[in-house]
């Protein structure tokens, strides 16, 4: 029996009579298109009768029949207007809301009410305050602000040299560089031990951008080539040095540091935008260093620049004061663009990105844009099956450039890859959907694809996916000769002409908008999946269960951290000790109720892991944490008499302190010795009611739950970020919705930093919300 279906039959089999009449209404239609730029929806009458009525249905193109894959031309074709992926240096007009149109206007008569000296009464600051956006009028126009004032940007500190002692040295010999090049050498010095410093391709490119400013300033007092006879190690172990002051420093002496720094960048935290204080959200100028980068990023180890004011664009209300820049230095240029909601824009140096200082995530504009991005996901919803039903039918499209796009679709749409698109030679080799080349696409049949590339951030995008059996045999077309490695599989297609075919579906819907869409419809039907029961922790635990696959969906990986064993032994510690405690308490029920002892033995048995040897390490750490927290309080306890003008203890009274509070360790030993004696079955008795200690029992039994719940809930997650997905791709609506539903705290769900950016979803949003 033959495996196409009556769909795959060529269109040149099929009656002449049904060929010829179908023919000519596609020519009619399609008259006014060149062979590639067809839409799938026909602008005819109906199709500009439903654009200008939003609600209404799209008129549908008639539907054509496929051919085989025979028909369809592979040749490669060299794309016109393709997305080169960079930045142009022009700035977007952001979706947002006039605050001026927003806030009502609020008057108040002359005498009427006591103000201040700004001219506000009490009622007016609070409303200033808890200006809630959401529940204004919302305008869809291009102006973001009326008026608009701010200090600027912070750069950082300029450079201090190192002490005359600490220098690198060169072939076993100290050398004497230029403090640019000193600078750029302590970067490296600085992070000598850390995975970064011993990867070969951060080293190359440190050490190619360190001659190069060491050349331009001058050179050293020898001769630099090779990397491999620098020598770093001094200044590694000066900041080091460093790093332990810092860290030993009293709390006095950090709170008076904080201080400081919260008294410089005072200023410019905040910002005036329609009368109406905001916070500003990224004002410091990141300082110089070596770029890091994710993933396996080809320009690891190269220097970043210090930014200077000449490359700073300030965004400023035009009566508003300029603010000054450093003194000798001018800005770049100062704009009075109130179409933007950008305060200051810079680029920098390694991937010519464009940098912008926006306001604070919990301030109107953030939430505007959030709030509108996620509305829009939650708008797909309303032609998501139109939009399926066309590209799936489109998939055996006689045209080339047609069937590629209901390709790529389907694979933006059901593996949520990014649309993707060109890379310079310079650029990380970075690809998505629409940038897979011949290599990235290999084959398990009957219909498993096996995608391997890197993702963005250089990630690494690994999955073997069993498709519909129309994309696994288009995908095999695309890869036909004459294509070979290197070759782009959708040679028709860019981002940028699959986003203007997807707004005849929905004006602004773009392949960026499937990945949000996906992500919280996913969460929506996890979270219905989650019982109304048990405790809090149980339930949080099937939340990051419903996070994590949406993590999954949206490739959001992270490499398991150095510290993740370490964290894991100390749960798993933490558990035993608990157990432990458990079991000393069993003792003592079985000393009250020696008949109960006899007729449940099973209940007073010790854990199996619960080893002699076992019990001693757990006794050790108990005695040393209690030592710790006893010379940690006494001397906690010093310095704050010091910062509360009292007389501080001499170094003498301290120990004496000390020495006397440690007594009570001293006490708990003996009585752990004494215990001993008795393999535990003899503890000292604490408590003389056998149904206290029955209480005692149960909540060290939840304790123990909920510790080894944290334990599987920190397992499962160690290579998959969470929070990625949660911050941008979920409705954080949905995450209200699961809090009031299932009664758990919302500060379990999201960070006070969270909580404010959210503070939007949080008070619209209620236990019957649905995405």
């Amino acid at each position: 029996m033959s495996d196409s279906s009556d769909d795959d039959i060529p269109l040149s089999k099929r009656s002449q009579q049904e060929s010829r009449k179908r023919k000519l209404k596609v020519e009619k239609e399609e008259s006014d298109f060149s062979d590639d730029e067809v839409p799938l929806k026909i602008r005819g009458k109906k199709a500009a009768a439903a654009a200008k009525n939003k609600s209404a249905p799209v008129a549908k193109k008639p539907k054509a029949e496929p051919s085989d894959d025979s028909h369809v031309s592979t040749a490669p074709v060299k794309k016109n207007g393709a997305s080169n992926g960079k930045a142009n240096g022009k700035v977007k007009a952001e979706n947002g809301t006039a605050g001026a149109k927003s806030a009502k206007k609020r008057e108040t008569k002359k005498g009427a009410t006591p103000v201040d000296e700004d001219g506000k009464t009490e009622q007016e600051k609070e409303e200033e305050e808890a200006y809630k956006w959401w529940e204004a009028e919302q305008n869809d126009g291009t102006v973001k602000w009326t008026t608009l004032s701010h200090k600027g940007v912070l750069f950082p500190p300029p450079y201090e040299p190192l002490p005359k002692h600490v220098k690198m040295k060169y072939d076993g010999k100290p050398v004497d560089l230029p403090v640019a090049a000193e600078e750029v050498a302590g970067f490296f010095g600085a992070m000598l031990e850390s995975d970064h410093a011993k990867n070969p391709v951060f080293q190359k490119n440190f050490f190619n951008d360190f001659k190069a400013v060491l050349k331009k300033a001058g050179g050293a007092n020898v001769a630099i080539e090779s990397f491999e006879k620098c020598d770093f190690t001094d200044m590694f172990n000066y900041f080091e040095e460093k790093r332990l002051e810092k860290k030993n420093m009293s709390a006095a002496e950090k709170k008076r540091i904080k201080a400081e720094k919260d008294k410089i960048e005072e200023e410019y935290k905040v910002c005036y935008l329609d009368g109406r204080k905001e916070v500003v959200g990224n004002f410091r100028i990141e300082p110089p260093g070596l770029f890091r980068g994710r993933g396996s990023h080809p320009k690891t180890g190269k220097l970043k620049s210090r930014v200077m004011p000449e490359q700073v664009t300030i965004n400023i209300g035009a009566e508003a004061e300029v603010p000054k820049p450093p003194e000798g230095h001018e800005w770049a240029e100062v704009k009075h663009d109130n179409t933007v909601s950008w305060l200051a824009t810079w680029k920098e140096n390694i991937n010519g990105a464009t940098k912008y200082v926006f306001l604070a995530a919990n301030s109107s504009l953030k939430g505007m844009s959030d709030f509108k991005k996620f509305e829009k996901a939650r708008q797909l919803k309303n032609h998501i099956d139109d939009i399926r039903q066309d590209y799936r039918r489109e998939l055996k499209d006689e045209k080339m450039v047609n069937r590629q796009r209901a390709t790529a679709m389907y694979l933006i749409d059901v593996l949520a890859l990014r649309a993707g698109g060109e890379k310079g030679e310079d650029e990380a080799d970075t690809v998505g959907c629409c940038s897979l080349r011949y290599e990235h696409v290999t084959f398990k049949p009957p219909n498993i694809v096996v995608f391997d590339f890197l993702g963005k951030d250089s990630i690494r995008f690994y999955q073997e996916v069993k498709v519909d059996h129309q994309v696994y045999k288009n995908l095999k077309l695309f890869k036909r000769p004459p294509k070979r490695e290197g070759d782009e599989l959708f040679d028709r297609l860019d981002p940028p002409s699959l986003n203007k075919h997807l707004q005849n579906y929905m004006p602004g819907l773009t392949a960026k908008v499937f990945r949000t869409y996906n992500a919280s419809k996913t969460m929506q039907d996890q979270l219905g999946k989650i019982p109304n029961k048990g405790t809090v922790n149980e339930k949080m635990v099937a939340f990051n269960a419903a996070n994590r696959a949406v993590a999954i969906l949206c490739n959001h990986q992270r490499t398991v951290s150095k510290s993740h064993e370490q964290s894991v032994g100390k749960i798993e510690d933490k558990i035993l000790e608990i157990k432990f405690q458990r079991y000393r308490l069993k003792m003592q029920l079985a000393q009250l109720e020696p008949a109960r002892k006899k007729k449940d033995p099973a209940y007073f048995e010790r854990d199996a892991e619960l080893t002699d040897e076992v019990i001693d390490k757990i006794i050790d750490n108990i005695l040393t944490r209690e030592r710790e927290k006893i010379v940690k309080k006494v001397q906690r306890d010093n310095e704050k008499r010091a910062a509360e003008g009292e007389t501080k203890l001499s170094e003498k009274e301290v120990e004496k302190e000390t020495k006397e509070k440690l007594k009570a360790v001293s006490e708990l030993e003996a009585v752990y010795a004494k215990e001993k004696k008795s393999s535990f079955k003899m503890p000292e008795v604490t408590v003389s009611s056998a149904e206290k200690v029955e209480q005692q029992i149960e909540k060290l039994n939840e304790r123990i739950t909920n510790t080894t719940l944290q334990l599987k809930d920190k397992e499962d997650n160690s290579t998959v970020a969470l929070t990625t997905s949660k911050i941008n791709y979920i409705d954080p609506r949905l995450t209200v919705m699961f809090s009031k539903k299932y009664s758990v705290p919302i500060e379990k769900l999201f960070s006070k930093t969270l909580r404010e950016k959210f503070k939007w979803a949080i008070e619209s949003a209620d236990e019957k919300w649905v995405f």
